[in-house]
C-alpha cells in the first residue's frame, strides 16, 4: 500500500527508484548497520536496486507497508521501516537506519509513528524482534512500549548463522499515543 506518514521531524514515505544510491551509501553497504539484520550487506548498488524494485512492486498489496525514512529538514533519506510480515495476523516490524543518524531518536520516532498507525487500524498488538547484542534496537523497542516476551535462538538463512533474539510485543495500551502521524 502506498501511504505517507509524518512526524515532527520525519516523513515516512514509499520508496522510489531514485532512492537506491542513498540506500546503498547510507545503510545497505554498511556492515555495522546490517550486522544484526536477516539479510547480507550489499556488495554493490545493483543488489540494492534489485531489492528496491521488488519492494516497489509490492506496494500494490494492501497489507504491504514499507516506508523510507526521510528527514523533513533537508529531505535526506536516512533509513527504512516496514511491516516485514504477519505472525498469526499480528504485524511484525523491522527497521534499519544509516549509522550517521543513530542516537538522535529518529528510529524511536519512526517506530512510534508506525505503531500508532497500526493501532489506529485496529491491531491490538505488534511484534518486534531484536538480536540480543543489538543494544540500540532493543532500546528503541523498549522506548516504544515493547515488553519482552521471550528470548530464543533463531537461524538467519541468508547469513547461515544463528542468533539469540529478544521477542517483544507492543500492545496498544502500552504506548502513549500522541498523534505522531498525519496521512497523505
Amino acid at each position: 500500500m502506498k501511504l505517507t506518514l509524518e512526524t515532527e521531524r520525519l516523513i515516512l514515505r514509499p520508496f522510489r527508484e531514485d532512492d537506491a544510491e542513498d540506500m546503498f551509501n547510507g545503510w545497505t553497504s554498511d556492515d555495522e548497520v546490517t550486522k544484526y539484520i536477516t539479510w547480507n550487506t550489499h556488495e554493490n548498488i545493483d543488489t540494492t536496486k534489485y531489492i528496491l524494485n521488488l519492494w516497489i512492486s509490492e506496494y500494490e498489496k494492501p497489507e504491504r507497508l514499507n516506508f523510507s525514512i526521510e528527514l523533513k529538514d533537508g529531505n535526506k533519506l536516512i533509513g527504512g521501516i516496514d511491516v516485514v510480515g504477519y505472525d498469526k495476523g499480528v504485524p511484525v516490524i523491522g527497521y534499519n537506519l544509516s549509522r550517521k543518524y543513530w542516537n538522535h531518536g529518529y528510529m524511536t520516532e519512526a517506530c512510534k509513528c508506525l505503531l500508532e498507525y497500526l493501532f489506529s487500524k485496529g491491531f491490538e498488538e505488534v511484534k518486534i524482534d531484536a538480536v540480543v547484542e543489538n543494544v540500540g534496537s532493543n532500546r528503541v523497542i523498549q522506548k516504544c512500549g515493547g515488553v519482552l516476551v521471550k528470548t530464543e535462538e533463531e537461524f538467519f538463512p541468508l547469513r547461515n548463522k544463528a542468533y539469540i533474539v529478544n521477542r517483544y510485543i507492543v500492545k496498544c495500551g502500552n504506548m502513549y499515543l500522541k498523534n505522531f502521524f498525519l496521512y497523505t
